[in-house]
């Protein structure tokens, strides 16, 4: 195939969280009574942001699901001849003739007016831009709060949005509308599941709002 970049068609919109989002980060010791499970967050303004390979993996899993491209051991797929492999890049797959992967997803940050609610929520209640779960394991058979069952887990809440951007590369030869579609079908599938973790608890479903431009 030829390498030669025709241009761009990038979608931008805004995700809006229907539920609470949590996409775990990382955090350096738990002081007493503090949150085991945070989020993600920006190193220097703590402020929460979902990362492009969170979405990117996401929608290529939810792909792979439905075109049953999932390898025996779980891992993405790496064939180096599929749509997915054109769009995702090929998993593991050094040698192959797709040209670049298509795909470039950013990470997506607070909208203006997200941002300002957080903050504003954070100066009132000292709230860390996010919200502290409680769960409990209970006991089956005496309906009891298991023993050490406890734990607290931030959430992003819901009707925060986010503003992202994904762009796909054209290259001479490209299928651009079936290319285009895929993606917007990875989207739709995205909306019908979760994004982040503990979706089977009710945590991260999302709305997307997009166009579409060449550029």
């Amino acid at each position: 195939m030829s390498n030669k970049l025709l241009h761009y068609q990038v979608f931008t919109g805004t995700l809006t969280c229907v539920t609470g989002l949590r996409i775990g980060g990382s955090k350096e010791g738990i002081e007493i009574g503090g949150v085991e499970n945070t989020i993600i967050r920006h190193p220097i303004s703590d402020l929460p942001y979902i990362p492009g390979s969170s979405l990117k993996g996401k929608m290529r899993a939810l792909l792979e699901l439905k075109y049953d491209r999932i390898k025996e051991d779980g891992k993405p797929c790496g064939c180096g001849n599929c749509l997915i492999c054109k769009v995702f890049g090929p998993h593991m797959t050094p040698h192959h003739e797709l040209g670049p992967t298509r795909i470039l997803v950013r990470d997506a940050n607070l909208t203006d007016a997200s941002r300002q609610t957080l903050e504003t929520a954070q100066s009132d209640r000292g709230l860390m831009f996010a919200e502290v779960k409680t769960e409990n394991i209970v006991n089956r058979k005496t309906g009891i709060a298991a023993d050490k069952g406890l734990r607290t887990q931030e959430r992003v809440p819901a009707d925060t949005q986010f503003a992202f951007e994904m762009a796909l590369r054209i290259f001479e030869g490209d299928e651009e509308d079936k290319i285009v579609n895929f993606v917007k079908e990875g989207l739709a599938l995205l909306e019908q599941d979760y994004l982040g973790s503990s979706g089977s608890r009710g945590y991260g479903k999302i709305e997307l709002k997009y166009k579409v431009e060449k550029k």
